[in-house]
């Protein structure tokens, strides 16, 4: 008797028909007729009464039925178990800081919910430096906004983000315009992060597109202290909505403009060890990361982003 004779018996009589439970396990009617018709001369019994309706259990197959039941589940409780068990130890995962405030806690809430025994170690800094750290194997993945194809890294493409012009509403003359191209920041002045981080080297390329020298008034490599100088009105700046995840009241406090240039996007990638270098716990870790981020934007808790094709 093997496991998958119980499994398809057991869904033969969930789904009363021999034909619908072949097509709901993919399977052709006649190969899944044979096998309970094997299980059957197996344990010497009639399982089933086969009618024009359908199939239904005879009174052998119902207590038999039973016990499949109950024996399917303590198959599928010895599988999580070892699975739990397997999956243990500590995965260290990198996000700069506007992705932490939107991805960070629905990771960790996910993670304690399916791999509770796998410890993460929560790493946020400027993706700069994460590129740096997953380099140096201090990480085995992070959320990057820019790759290396001659790093020995696996990427898979996540999301991209709308940028945004984002100022301080107090002192503003009337609404922001939804929309805005990168030409028309000439002489806007704007709070930005350095030069050796992914934002920044997206938004020169856009400056560069567009022919317009930024009137850069301060470069802040810190988001907390940037939107602060923001808010207190010393300039603009120009980030995805993610940077506005940790204030509760952003609609009353920022004015936002969305850059409407094409190119004007901040792609995110996942980007890990390759997979021979990442423990099983890892490998869990990145499915899980994948998984959030894709529930964010489908549910519309991640604004400005939309999955790239390799995950939508």
């Amino acid at each position: 008797m093997e496991l998958r004779q119980l499994r398809y018996f057991v869904r033969v009589v969930e789904l009363g028909s021999i034909s619908r439970a072949a097509l709901d396990l993919q399977l052709v009617q006649s190969a899944l007729s044979q096998q309970i018709s094997r299980l059957e001369g197996e344990l010497a019994t009639r399982l089933l009464q086969r009618t024009s309706k359908g199939a239904a259990p005879t009174e052998a197959g119902l207590a038999f039925f039973r016990e499949a039941q109950l024996a399917l589940r303590h198959v599928d409780q010895a599988a999580r178990a070892a699975h739990e068990a397997r999956l243990s130890g500590t995965v260290s995962v990198g996000l700069a800081p506007t992705t932490a405030s939107v991805l960070g806690l629905p990771l960790m809430r996910a993670m304690a919910e399916r791999h509770p025994h796998v410890r993460l170690h929560m790493v946020e800094t400027l993706s700069g430096h994460l590129s740096n750290m997953l380099n140096a194997r201090q990480l085995d993945l992070a959320v990057l906004f820019e790759t290396h194809p001659a790093r020995r890294w696996s990427v898979t493409p996540l999301l991209e983000e709308k940028l945004f012009l984002i100022g301080s509403r107090a002192g503003a003359a009337g609404p922001a315009p939804a929309k805005l191209r990168v030409a028309q920041l000439k002489g806007v002045p704007l709070i930005l992060p350095t030069g050796p981080h992914g934002l920044r080297s997206t938004l020169d390329a856009a400056f560069a597109r567009a022919r317009v020298r930024p009137q850069v008034v301060a470069e802040i490599d810190s988001l907390a202290l940037l939107m602060e100088a923001v808010d207190a009105g010393l300039g603009c700046t120009l980030q995805p909505w993610a940077a506005l995840g940790r204030f509760p009241d952003a609609t009353k406090r920022f004015r936002l403009s969305e850059i409407s240039d094409p190119q004007a996007r901040r792609l995110n990638s996942l980007c890990s060890l390759s997979d021979d270098e990442l423990s099983p716990a890892a490998l869990a870790a990145r499915v899980v990361l994948a998984d959030c981020a894709r529930q964010l934007v489908n549910d519309g808790r991640w604004a400005g982003a939309r999955l790239s094709h390799h995950e939508s």
